[in-house]
This record gives C-alpha cells, sequence and structure tokens, in this order.
C-alpha cells in the first residue's frame, strides 16, 4: 500500500507524509546500526533508502536473504523492535559457535550492508489476542518477541496489566536488561520479574534464582490462570511452561507459543521464489534501462549506473560518498543538492522551499532519477 500524495509547499494546508506501508513480501532494506546487547548477543536495526512505515504486529518475524560462502540461505529471526518506532525495525541475535547465520551475522553483518528479507508473517503475536492482563515468559533469546509486544504496550500507553517473566543462564545474559529496568520503574501496571538459573564468581544478584517452577510463579503473578500467556524460549522451557499450566487447568486456548528453529517451510519456499523473481527483474534490465549520475563538487569525476527507481542518495553510498542525511524522508532538507543537469522527480515532506526547487535543488533521500543526471553538492 503506498500513500503518495505530493506535497505542497508553502500551502497553508496538511503536509501529508510521502511513505510507504510495510507489507509481506522482498524488501531491500540497509543495516543503519548494530549494538552490541550482551557479551554473545547483538541487536541489527535496518530502514529502507526510501522511507517505509514498518508496521507489523509485535510478536512476528522476517526471513533474511543472504548469501554465506557462495550459498542462498534464508533464515527467520523475530522482530524485537515495536511498530510504534515505524520507520526502522530490529532484530536481535544471540551467537550460536555452531550456528551458520548468527555466526556470520555477528562477525559479517556492518552499518552500511544492504539485504533483502521477506515478511513480515507470523499467527504469534499480542494484537489477534487482546487482553487487559498478559503473562509473558521467555528464556534466552525468546525474550525478542516478548520485548516487541512490551515495547508496543509502553509506548502505545495501553491499559493492560503486564508480567514480564524472563530466565536467564547468568545476570551477565540478561539482555535488554537496562531497558526494562526503565519500563518496570516508569509504569506502574509493568511487573519485571527476572530468574537466572546460576551465577558466576563475583556476581552480584538479588532476583530469582533457579527455573521458573508453581512456588515462584505463583509469587509471581498470583493470577496466572486469569491472565492471557504469551511463551517463547528453548523447546525444553517451552514444554516446562506447558506441563506447569496444563497440571493448574489452564485454558490452553489462552497460551501461546513461538518457538525458534528452522524457517518454516512454506515461509522459505515463498522467500525463495521471490528471490528469483527479483533476479529475474535485475538481470532483465540492460544497459539502456540504467541511468548515469554523476556526482561534482566534494565527489568530482564520480560516476555510478544505477537501476530505475534508485534515489539519489542510493547512488551516492554506492560510490562511497557522504551525503549528510538525517530524517530519510524529506522533512529535515538535510540532503538538499543540485541538479545541474537532468530530470530527477522528488516526492518530499516539507523539508525544502519553493525558491530552492525553482533554482534546481532536490533532496536525495526522495528523489529518483528519470534521465542521466550530474550532481553537485
Amino acid at each position: 500500500m503506498t500513500n503518495n500524495v505530493p506535497a505542497t509547499v508553502g500551502s497553508e494546508s496538511f503536509i501529508p507524509v510521502n511513505t510507504q506501508t510495510w507489507v509481506n513480501g522482498r524488501h531491500n532494506v540497509r543495516c543503519v546500526k548494530v549494538i552490541k546487547e550482551t557479551w554473545d548477543v547483538c541487536t541489527f536495526c535496518f530502514m529502507s533508502e526510501q522511507p517505509v512505515m514498518y508496521f507489523f504486529k509485535p510478536g512476528q518475524f522476517v526471513t533474511l536473504e543472504l548469501e554465506i560462502e557462495g550459498q542462498q540461505v534464508m533464515r527467520s529471526y523475530t522482530i524485537s523492535s515495536s511498530p510504534s518506532v515505524p520507520y526502522s525495525f530490529s532484530i536481535t541475535v544471540k551467537k550460536d559457535p555452531n550456528g551458520q547465520v548468527s555466526s556470520w551475522l555477528h562477525e559479517n553483518l556492518k552499518e552500511g550492508d544492504e539485504l533483502a528479507v521477506h515478511g513480515p508473517v507470523g499467527l504469534f503475536n499480542c494484537i489477534d489476542y487482546p487482553a487487559t492482563k498478559v503473562l509473558l515468559l521467555s528464556g534466552g533469546v525468546g525474550i525478542t518477541p516478548m520485548m516487541s509486544m512490551a515495547r508496543w504496550w509502553f509506548d502505545t500507553n495501553a491499559d493492560v496489566d503486564i508480567a514480564f517473566v524472563h530466565s536467564a543462564r547468568t545476570p551477565k545474559d540478561i539482555i535488554f536488561a537496562r531497558e526494562l529496568d526503565h519500563m518496570a520503574s516508569r509504569i506502574s501496571n509493568f511487573g519485571l520479574h527476572l530468574i537466572c538459573e546460576k551465577l558466576e564468581s563475583g556476581q552480584a544478584w538479588h532476583g530469582y534464582r533457579g527455573y521458573l517452577d508453581q512456588s515462584k510463579l505463583e509469587m509471581i503473578a498470583p493470577d496466572f490462570m486469569d491472565r492471557e500467556v504469551f511463551c517463547c524460549g528453548p523447546t525444553p522451557y517451552m514444554n516446562a511452561i506447558k506441563k506447569l499450566l496444563q497440571v493448574n487447568g489452564f485454558d490452553m486456548s489462552h497460551y501461546h507459543e513461538e518457538s525458534f528453529g528452522a524457517t518454516p517451510v512454506e515461509i522459505e519456499e515463498e522467500a525463495i521464489e521471490n528471490a528469483e523473481i527479483a533476479q529475474e527483474e535485475a538481470e532483465a534490465l540492460t544497459d539502456a534501462d540504467m541511468l548515469r549520475v554523476e556526482f561534482l563538487g566534494k565527489g568530482q569525476g564520480k560516476s555510478i549506473q544505477i537501476a530505475p527507481g534508485d534515489t539519489l542518495h542510493t547512488a551516492a553510498s554506492k560510490l562511497d560518498l557522504l551525503i549528510p542525511k538525517a530524517c530519510g524522508m524529506g522533512i529535515c532538507g538535510t540532503c538538499k543538492v543540485l541538479v545541474k543537469e537532468g530530470e530527477a522527480v522528488m516526492e518530499h515532506n516539507g523539508g525544502i522551499t519553493d525558491d530552492d526547487v525553482a533554482a534546481g535543488y532536490v533532496l536525495s533521500c526522495c528523489s529518483v532519477p528519470k534521465t542521466d543526471v550530474v550532481i553537485e553538492f
């Protein structure tokens, strides 16, 4: 779905945002940030070159399309960010020494790298199962969908009583520890309960120790039988949770789980098909279809051939030329450049004046060349 209403600079009417809304399919994204969460967990943040509103249901996942050692690899990861921060999305990955993809991501994926993602998809989410009281149960990196849900409720000031229960191996393995503490300190309807299996030498810990069991659950959420339960973690962890609830006569129609494992076959097949279509379309482009972008000034003498639809900012990035950019959606005006020759079509959001447009300036983040162009910046 696209909301492309041209902005009218200088008018008194409301200027709508030119953007696209995320829908299931194949999308090219750029890694814009890598955050070290714990000693073996990193968060990778992604955005599109042109503004896209990444709305999804908290708890859903995406499938990464990667090339590792010359082989195409598809791997699914739950989105850890919230759709309440709509112009980017994040995944949080634990490095498994024996895991081909997680190790590759930790060792190779860096800011500025581009890749394709498929999604969002997934039945495990909090939107389809609304409740006024929830119990979020997670083990290890299974915290990622729970964090997406918690962030969503926190950011939207939802009237939801949240009991957030996370189990980690040791205190140093608790993912998102500071942010969880922050949320718990800010709102009264967010109960945070952390359980560590063991302590290492010199570690201080004042929370629960061991494993989540009947007695701990009764102390943490005495009304757990009345809550909507969302659970994610290693298979043994989820099996133990299900057994605990079933022994108590819990109505399992109010229990929802997401397991980590191989990408579902049907999702992988669809992703491979979409990747093949994209490859065929790319191969179908001829030299006549490509457009030449030349940069003067700081990048004097540098030029590149780009595909139709690529922005001027994308062209500059491929040449390792730095055009400052802040918002990425035509609001701030930071990425203004001058079109010396040729034609570029711009769909901005009020970040440039009529006088600048008349003088030939455009915002590179939201401008697409229609002919060969020469750009000064």
